[in-house]
């Protein structure tokens, strides 16, 4: 898993009716993009995630023409 800061990081919902997670990446500490990452969630919660399985990385087109 890579991510960049303003990537977002979608952890799904693990049982039904669990809504899915979705938080805005604002730190990479790891090299080349990898975990952990310092996530901030629309509530102004952060935390610091090391992504399992259960998430994805959700890159939004970065430049000019977006």
């Amino acid at each position: 898993m890579r991510a960049t800061e303003g990537d977002q990081l979608v952890q799904h919902g693990r049982t039904v009716g669990q809504h899915d997670k979705v938080g805005e990446i604002v730190q990479v500490l790891g090299d080349n993009g990898t975990p952990p990452y310092r996530v901030r969630f629309p509530d102004g919660h952060e935390a610091l995630m090391s992504p399992g399985p259960d998430c994805v990385v959700r890159s939004e087109p970065h430049g000019d023409d977006a």
